[in-house]
């Protein structure tokens, strides 16, 4: 049987002003990646408004006619698009990744669940991990902070998953901002401590009020080595075919054999995964 092949793309972008110029600019890097032959291109955290903003000030319908223009360019690109973005349920705003396959259709919403103090002013954390799929090829997502929490991605990983997609947008001090450059920003370990593959696509660049984010978008293989990397400075697209074979998920479905006594408790929590993914 021939190998599964994903084309992954990783957009890092440089955050404009207004959400208008944001959408803008997303919509043209959708076609560039087509262009290029990309199955799915993966979008900063909070790449629709901008991170380093007051969210109380953008009005939802500026928000969901952005999150429209996306997904019509998904839809005409013929391209699965991931994207950060706020969103709203119930009176409640979330920082969330939007899923739009390549006829535009929203197929997957994952919410934030740890969030940041600046998060925290604004968003109602989620309660669900992110699993869906592009393409038949199981998968997930963590926002930024989340790094912080392999919980979130070995879980996903024992469902099935086979690829990490990371949204983040940095907001650091410059001299923070400086160590994390050259490869060294991200969470390449969750590639191979899970035997998956890491896709990572974070902002660049000053971010207003003092703080900088890295850029340093990347693409990991299996086996931790960087198959894509972007530079410090500019926005830019990086890309990665994805051997699917390579992605065997090992140490996780190892973890859930042994020790023993964990095997009833893991099966318990991804029956109960399962179960708060399809309320």
């Amino acid at each position: 049987m021939p190998s599964r092949i994903l084309h992954v793309t990783a957009a890092q972008l440089k955050f404009r002003k207004e959400l208008p110029a944001n959408v803008e600019v997303i919509c043209a890097l959708v076609a560039q990646s087509a262009r290029a032959g990309c199955d799915v291109v993966l979008f900063p955290e909070c790449a629709l408004t901008g991170y380093n903003v007051d969210f109380q000030k953008i009005p939802r319908t500026g928000i969901e006619n952005g999150l429209k223009a996306v997904s019509d360019a998904a839809r005409a690109h013929r391209c699965h698009v991931l994207i950060g973005s706020p969103t709203f349920a119930g009176g409640k705003r979330f920082n969330s990744l939007i899923v739009f396959d390549r006829r535009g259709r929203e197929k997957f919403r994952y919410h934030k669940i740890h969030l940041t103090p600046r998060d925290a002013k604004f968003f109602t954390p989620g309660n669900a991990l992110a699993f869906f799929q592009i393409d038949g090829v199981l998968c997930t997502a963590i926002l930024c902070h989340e790094r912080r929490y392999p919980e979130l991605v070995r879980l996903p990983v024992m469902m099935g998953a086979q690829i990490l997609f990371h949204l983040n947008a940095g907001l650091d001090p410059l001299a923070v901002s400086k160590t994390k450059r050259q490869g060294n920003d991200g969470i390449t370990a969750r590639a191979f401590e899970n035997q998956i593959f890491y896709v990572f696509a974070n902002s660049v660049g000053p971010q207003g009020g003092g703080c900088w984010s890295a850029g340093d978008s990347k693409i990991v293989a299996t086996d931790s080595q960087v198959l894509a990397l972007a530079n410090n400075r500019d926005q830019m697209l990086i890309h990665a075919r994805l051997d699917l074979s390579h992605a065997g998920r090992k140490y996780a479905r190892e973890a859930l054999r042994q020790p023993a006594f964990l095997r009833s408790h893991w099966k318990a929590m991804l029956a109960a995964c399962h179960r708060r993914l399809s309320q």
